[in-house]
């Protein structure tokens, strides 16, 4: 039996992945930042094969703690960086835990026996920092695809640079490490939506949601993508664990950076959708997702069903 760490995998994202991994009879490790928190965790604990989970803990800035955490790994899966759009310190909160604890975890496996695959959960903001709004230099009907030049302005918010500059490190890293014996590969998704597997109140994506299922406006960022009625391209959370497994165990697949997305809809229709009523526009498919279609086998679930059915 393998076994399978996952970095950050009791989060919204990371408890699919976790869920997943189970189901396929992996041994898993999930960390955990606070391992005396039971709460963080606790609802991993009725998943299916959960017998085969350790909770094991883990610090990104302590080069000896993510050694330790990755021994006896063949797969290690990488979606352990905050999520913080309401910052009050970008570099402690963002840039120190994203970028260099992105950074100590590369030298960390670099040397780590036994290690066959590693996955990034990256974010559309390794392709385009400004997300969910376009670039000022590209066209209003742009669709971004792999083959774009990652965008990156330091007028966009510390996490979107956040999440570019550890892509960025990841894709050095790859430059310079010609003969690893590992394969790296980083799915990227858009805005993530779906059910959670916890009933903890502290997940981003989560909040939302809420936020556009009531027309609750907390602050200015918020208030304009409802003035702007900003259009967001989104994908179901289950298909994103589909992908990170998938690119676990497909070989062949070594530096690619996967953009995990499907339909695109308005922050209104967003509404209608999450309250049971039909989107007013069609949707438009911003960002391509053909590479993860064809080289991961994904068949993605529309954004009407997800939303349809998010609590």
């Amino acid at each position: 039996m393998q076994t399978a760490g996952i970095i950050g995998g009791s989060g919204f994202i990371g408890s699919y992945v976790t869920k997943i991994f189970l189901e396929n009879n992996f041994k898993v490790k999930v960390s955990s930042t606070d391992i005396a928190n039971h709460s963080k965790y606790d609802h991993l604990k009725g998943l299916t094969n959960a017998g085969n989970m350790e909770i094991c803990p883990i610090d990104l800035l302590q080069p000896g703690s993510i050694k330790e955490f990755a021994e006896g790994c063949s797969i290690i899966v990488h979606g352990g960086t905050p999520f913080i759009l309401d910052v009050q310190d970008p570099q402690t909160q963002l840039f120190e835990p994203t970028v260099n604890g992105t950074e100590n975890f590369l030298e960390v496996i670099k040397n780590s026996a036994g290690i066959e695959k590693v996955i990034f959960i990256a974010s559309v903001a390794a392709w385009n920092t400004s997300f969910p709004l376009n670039p000022s230099t590209y066209s209003s009907d742009h669709i971004f695809s792999e083959n774009d030049s990652p965008y990156i302005s330091d007028a966009d918010h510390p996490y979107a640079q956040a999440k570019f500059f550890a892509d960025q490190a990841v894709r050095k890293f790859i430059e310079e490490n010609n003969n690893l014996p590992f394969e790296i590969v980083s799915v990227s998704p858009v805005f993530v939506t779906g059910n959670s597997l916890s009933s903890r109140q502290d997940s981003t994506s989560v909040g939302m949601q809420y936020l556009f299922k009531h027309k609750i406006a907390p602050n200015p960022f918020v208030e304009m993508l409802y003035a702007a009625d900003v259009a967001f391209a989104m994908v179901d959370v289950r298909n994103v664990a589909e992908s990170v497994f998938n690119a676990a165990t497909k070989k062949g697949l070594h530096g690619k950076n996967y953009l995990i997305a499907n339909e695109t809809y308005r922050v209104s229709d967003i509404t209608r959708m999450l309250n049971q009523q039909a989107p007013v526009a069609a949707p438009a498919y911003i960002y391509n997702n053909a590479l993860a279609m064809q080289d991961l086998g994904i068949s993605f679930i529309s954004a009407k069903e997800t939303l349809n059915n998010c609590n």
